[in-house]
């Protein structure tokens, strides 16, 4: 039995199922989520907001004008896709989880590997991927040049005679930055409200920061250090009899860089290594956020984990093992969580999600000819 805390004015002490717990406990390493950072060289307006808006759900943006921002970030399925890996431009298909846009606006580096610096960044990644939008920059602002409703916007918002697709990029990033969620169970207990977390929360939030460990890498108001870690997650099984996964990994070896040795053998993703090109950054990625994670199954950079539940497992058994084994971090030890600890913590995790956020797709305008030049 953990013995019973001190009860003060300021904590009430619960004993459950031979666990102690403080109503009123914040932990030093969480907090609440704040507003997101807004660039000084991209300000916020809601003429820019809702073009951008209009751009994440056009096609407009992608090699075959149909593969918008929201093809692989749908807000139903938690503004990303609830399947193993994304979808792949036609005739294609992606080689990672697509991760949800909401709270993207916090991170320092976006993607599974920390490939863009921005979300204006990650916008034009997106958009130019050879897996994923596939478009080419001339083409595509040729194309917005023809929708009379931009040419009116961008020009209103930028000042640009004719659309710029580097504003368009910008745009869509002020409106991924409106996609934050604050208000979750999680943030409403960390500002003061002791009856935000059920007894079961609050037993996993004492195992999220104790026996369990978790806040070593998820910690900070976004949860999440946003360091690199190799937890021997599984390769993706995909790769064992999809050809068309196959082809797309060995695309991905081939256009990221590697060696012949490496381009014949490897059978997993190399993550991180891609960006430094040291062998000990092989098999790692960025350590994501935990919040909204209720919509975001299934769950790892290649999804190969379908339920939270199964999460909390993975790591209580000591993480897994994988094609970089020798880097696997030694901070993933067995946890010893019996399964009612496992369900308590799982209970924490669901309360770091609220709402779904589920706004109506915006009405798309459509390209017309563009009007005769005046003498």
């Amino acid at each position: 039995m953990t013995p019973i805390k001190t009860i003060t004015a300021a904590a009430l002490t619960v004993t459950i199922t031979g666990m102690a717990f403080a109503d009123g406990h914040r932990p030093a390493e969480l907090a609440a989520l704040g507003p997101p950072p807004i660039p000084a060289d991209n300000p916020m307006t809601p003429e820019k907001i809702a073009l951008g808006e209009m751009l994440f759900f056009d096609p407009i943006l992608s090699g075959n004008n149909n593969m918008p921002c929201s093809a692989c970030h749908r807000p139903e399925a938690g503004w990303a896709v609830q399947d193993k890996i994304s979808f792949g431009y036609p005739g294609t298909t992606h080689w990672r989880n697509s991760q949800s846009v909401v709270n993207s606006a916090y991170y320092g580096k976006l993607f599974w590997a920390g490939s863009s610096g921005s979300l204006e960044k990650q916008a034009r990644s997106a958009a130019r991927g050879g897996v994923a939008g596939n478009g080419e920059d001339d083409m595509m602002e040729a194309r917005l040049a023809f929708v009379p409703e931009y040419r009116e916007a961008f020009r209103e918002v930028f000042g640009d005679d004719w659309p710029s697709v580097r504003h368009a990029y910008m745009a869509i990033a002020a409106y991924q930055r409106t996609l934050v969620q604050t208000d979750t169970p999680f943030d409403e207990y960390m500002r003061g409200d002791d009856d935000a977390l059920t007894d079961a929360q609050k037993r996993g939030l004492d195992l999220f920061t104790g026996k369990a460990n978790c806040v070593t890498c998820h910690n900070g108001p976004l949860l999440t250090n946003q360091a690199y870690y190799n937890l021997g997650v599984p390769p993706y099984d995909g790769w064992e009899d999809d050809p068309i996964a196959q082809i797309t990994f060995r695309f991905e070896l081939f256009a990221k860089g590697s060696t012949e040795e490496m381009y014949r053998t490897t059978k997993d993703d190399p993550g991180l290594y891609f960006r430094t090109k040291q062998k000990a950054d092989k098999g790692k990625f960025r350590v994501p956020s935990l919040r909204y994670t209720a919509y975001t199954f299934p769950y790892m950079h290649n999804g190969m984990i379908e339920t939270l539940r199964d999460v909390v497992v993975f790591y209580n058994e000591g993480g897994g093992e994988n094609e970089f084994a020798e880097n696997k971090t030694g901070i993933i030890q067995p946890l010893g969580l019996s399964d009612g600890e496992i369900d308590d913590l799982v209970a924490f995790l669901e309360s770091l999600s609220g709402d779904e956020i589920l706004p109506d797709d915006p009405e798309i305008p459509v390209m017309q000819p563009l009007p005769m030049a005046q003498n």
